[in-house]
């Protein structure tokens, strides 16, 4: 270290002896406890009759038991159902999964389009159409092989089919709106 190096850090660490020593000396004893003060005589303390501990009120508390469900309050999923209508549902399952469905409903592959009644006889057929053919039928005939005319009303044809027994109604498309013109 050279001569110069040595008296520059002496001289530094005078520095700091002096200015330790201002800072410690400027100090009062009363300066220990910072911050602000009150002082003013204006403080009432609570007017609370007896601070000390009840414990007849903790052991109360203590032994009330809640008895409601119990879920998680930080989850969004709902409450689960109370008893009874989890035990009606699972009623209602077991009913419904002991009658079988429905059958679902008869759909016939022609278009019912019309009634021709013959004159001389006065015997009406029933008029379908089933893209490349046209099926005209008296009742009891048959049509496509799988349904029969049962009857032929004013504007509508019942036909059942053959193999189930199952029955439906087919109504003239044009058929409601002249009924409800002519009311």
């Amino acid at each position: 270290m050279t001569k110069k190096t040595r008296y520059e850090v002496s001289a530094l660490a005078i520095l700091v002896v002096i200015l330790a020593f201002f800072v410690f000396m400027r100090r009062s004893p009363d300066d220990v406890f910072e911050g602000v003060h009150n002082d003013d005589g204006k403080f009432q303390p609570l007017n609370f009759p007896d601070p000390s501990l009840r414990v007849d009120l903790l052991a109360r508390i203590q032994n009330e038991h809640y008895n409601g469900e119990r879920r998680n309050i930080f989850s969004e999923e709902p409450l689960p159902p109370p008893p009874e209508v989890v035990a009606q549902q699972k009623a209602a399952d077991a009913q419904r999964a002991a009658t079988p469905p429905p059958p679902p409903p008869l759909t016939i592959p022609a278009t019912f389009y019309g009634i021709v009644t013959d004159p001389a006889t006065g015997e009406s057929r029933a008029c379908f159409s089933n893209t490349d053919h046209v099926y005209i039928l008296p009742v009891g005939g048959i049509l496509l092989h799988q349904f029969r005319v049962v009857k032929i009303g004013p504007n509508s044809v019942d036909l059942q089919e053959v193999s189930s027994g199952r029955s439906t109604t087919l109504t003239l498309p044009d058929a409601a709106p002249q009924q409800s013109a002519q009311q």
